[in-house]
């Protein structure tokens, strides 16, 4: 399936990397990896010259501290995304040094909120591991839920006063578990739940009441997985109902892939060579190949890494140079980063020694036809949360765009569908956190859209 394209990373030392998100930190419309750096600066790949090349400012590459999960998301509804970085310097309970959560300024700086005086009583000095982009009431303006490790878990937004507040215990959703994977969807409501992939202890699924509070709900779906021991998590199409099926990795455990029964509670439909276990980290869904199906990225620490395509049936791919048998993976993200329709997967190591990072690209997208659709909210910051249906030769697609998934990471904040030589979709619909939707008739093919928040 992949080629590996790592040279075109400008530079590319070796590290302790971890998370990857996607985010466009200029507000230039075009999109960068930003890499978490454990001990060493993060990162902030952009292509440039036909290559990817750091920019990232002093501010953000933050060099003193031991960073791990990344999400960006409009907390102050200025149309630009803020990054929070979650920084673990212990396994699991009480760390040292906080997280960061910067706000871009208007003279180019980074402000980390946290370091305001208003806002040091409530830093995050929890051991965790990934963070997700909320927008729970649908308005437009994103909290960020962290999993924490061993401490209670947390989701920051802004107060009415601008200062920082740490709302999860007010909503039910302060639970303390080996917080992993976290993933922000319309999983089961039609508004963003959070779904929390823990170990040594049961996962969470906090349904969306419609109203940004939530019901505990995992048990009563069958998804709580209690004997496992979670990783990365992602939604994906499956290809047949036109809903989000979800798929994670238990830590060299038996792996899942979930699909929603009607009215009653989920159904795991993972092959015996899909859940067979593995020390996996991040689990990436996405159309590598534009062929109209997803695939499985499996992205494991010191063995090879796996790959399945969702349909027809769950099916085992070569991974190509994606193999990585000797990588010790920690996370990974996508992004059409070069512009041309098809996705790159990069790839972050470093959990057992400094390793550089990989880029890897499908061999066998070309010539596929492809539709990227990038809905914005009311201020004009990404709609992470969203979700996006295309209708295709009769059969209904579906994505959701990105909060937070994998593990430690967040996708690219758009809808990436490919559909095979010669396909188009006639109808793609859009749905976005609060509910307003719309339609858009035969939008072509090819090409990126961008589709702003409904008025009136």
């Amino acid at each position: 399936m992949f080629r590996d394209v790592s040279p075109l990373i400008a530079n590319n030392p070796p590290g302790l990397h971890y998370g990857v998100a996607v985010t466009d930190l200029d507000a230039d419309e075009r999109f960068e990896f930003v890499v978490a750096g454990f001990g060493g600066p993060n990162r902030v790949l952009r292509w440039a010259g036909g290559q990817l090349r750091d920019s990232a400012p002093p501010d953000l590459a933050d060099i003193s501290r031991q960073a791990v999960g990344l999400a960006a998301g409009d907390i102050d509804g200025d149309g630009r995304e803020e990054l929070y970085i979650l920084n673990t310097d212990t396994f699991s309970g009480a760390k040292q040094a906080a997280d960061r959560l910067f706000d871009p300024q208007p003279d180019g700086r980074w402000e980390d909120l946290f370091s305001r005086p208003e806002n040091r009583a409530t830093r995050n000095l929890s051991a965790g591991r990934s963070v997700a982009a909320i927008d729970r009431r649908g308005v437009g303006r994103y909290g960020f839920f962290v999993a924490s490790h061993g401490r209670p878990m947390r989701l920051y937004e802004l107060a009415p006063d601008r200062s920082l507040a740490d709302l999860a215990p007010s909503l039910g959703l302060s639970r303390t578990a080996g917080g992993r994977g976290v993933l922000t969807l319309p999983i089961l409501s039609e508004h963003p739940d959070i779904f929390c992939v823990n170990e040594q202890g049961p996962n969470f699924l906090f349904r969306n009441r419609g109203d940004g509070t939530f019901t505990e709900c995992a048990g009563e779906c069958s998804l709580t997985d209690h004997e496992e021991h979670g990783r990365g998590v992602a939604a994906f199409d499956a290809g047949e109902t036109g809903e989000l099926s979800l798929c994670w990795g238990n830590w060299d455990g038996l792996h899942r892939v979930m699909t929603r029964r009607e009215n009653g509670p989920w159904k795991n439909h993972a092959t015996p060579g899909l859940a067979f276990p593995s020390a996996v980290r991040t689990v990436i869904a996405a159309d590598f190949d534009n062929d109209g199906h997803d695939e499985l990225f499996f992205h494991n620490v010191g063995e090879a890494n796996r790959l399945f395509r969702v349909s027809p049936s769950l099916t085992m791919l070569d991974p190509g140079d994606a193999l990585d048998s000797d990588g010790f993976g920690t996370g990974a993200a996508i992004c059409d980063i070069d512009g041309d329709g098809i996705l790159e997967l990069l790839v972050s190591r470093g959990e057992r020694g400094a390793q550089p990072l990989g880029l890897y690209k499908s061999r066998s997208a070309e010539g596929n036809g492809w539709l990227r659709v990038r809905p914005l909210t009311r201020f004009g910051a990404p709609a992470r949360g969203s979700v996006v249906r295309a209708e295709a030769n009769g059969r209904v697609r579906v994505k959701g765009v990105c909060g937070g998934s994998g593990y430690l990471c967040q996708m690219e904040p758009v809808a990436h569908f490919g559909f095979g030589p010669g396909g188009r979709a006639e109808r793609v619909q859009v749905v976005w956190p609060d509910g307003a939707a719309v339609v858009l008739l035969n939008p072509g093919t090819n090409r990126t859209i961008t589709v702003p928040y409904p008025r009136g």
